[in-house]
């Protein structure tokens, strides 16, 4: 039995212009950000919390998001590249024969997106006083649901895949090639929303909730624990990664992994 799928959809919705194109990424990432926020805002009205400044919330991981994701994706896999041509770091342009051109930003990094995250929200707890470990437990329940919007996006842009399978099985991806492959951007976006079943789950214990940073624990050590694994057998973005022992995304995932563990740690104990 062939088990084989050919993938070959066009990333481009419609062209908002002649220039100007709504692609499915687009329109995927955002709607997982805004689903990712009525997530958390649902979890506010049912804790019967204020819902002052949690527009400016969503402002706040928005801007991190983004601009964290671009300079990861810089910084992290093209830093010799980009330092040549700084602006295209946070313009959505490309020099094509010598014109610049809107090509839209070709390059998003989750770890840095995660980290611009974690940032925005250092500054958003400053300003509005509230506690950085307990904001980031609400916000454990949603940005598992965005970050498989995205992954889904990954998909229907016929990026980020996986290795060969070897096999009379997988996802050929015939924008690229003929070879079947492991769709690792499906892997991903099940194991996210997998963990975000679970992390529901782990909210729903008093116990649990009252001790603040331990949800974000767990959240952390299970989103960077499955992408650490689903790195295996996806290709490398970059031809530097192949020569190395464990590729850039799982370099970057383990900090991530022992920061969860050791919230979980300390925590635990205060339940």
């Amino acid at each position: 039995m062939n088990g084989i799928l050919n993938w070959n959809v066009d990333p481009v919705i419609f062209m908002i212009t002649d220039s100007f194109p709504l692609k499915y990424y687009g329109a995927l990432f955002a709607c997982g950000l805004l689903l990712g926020y009525y997530i958390v805002r649902s979890i506010y009205k049912k804790e019967h919390l204020s819902l002052d400044n949690l527009d400016s919330l969503l402002v706040y991981v928005i801007v991190g998001t983004i601009l964290g994701a671009r300079l990861g994706h810089c910084f992290f896999y093209e830093p010799a590249y980009f330092l040549q041509h700084p602006i295209e770091i946070l313009l959505p342009i490309q020099k094509v024969a010598g014109v610049y051109k809107f090509v839209g930003y070709q390059g998003l990094a989750s770890h840095g997106g995660s980290i611009g995250v974690l940032i925005a929200m250092i500054l958003y707890c400053r300003k509005y006083k509230v506690k950085f470990l307990w904001i980031l437990d609400k916000m454990a329940i949603g940005v598992p649901v965005t970050g498989a919007f995205i992954r889904f996006g990954n998909f229907m842009n016929s990026e980020i895949y996986g290795k060969p399978t070897n096999g009379n099985w997988g996802v050929v991806f015939e924008r690229d090639d003929m070879i079947p492959r492991h769709p690792t951007q499906l892997y991903e976006a099940f194991a996210y929303l997998l963990i975000f079943g679970i992390v529901l789950y782990l909210y729903k214990s008093k116990n649990i909730r009252k001790s603040d940073g331990l949800i974000f624990g767990y959240f952390l050590t299970l989103m960077f624990v499955a992408r650490f694994i689903i790195e295996f057998f996806k290709e490398n973005q970059e031809s530097f990664e192949n020569n190395m022992i464990i590729n850039m995304g799982q370099i970057l995932s383990i900090p991530f992994i022992l920061i969860g563990v050791a919230l979980i740690i300390w925590k635990s104990k205060k339940v």
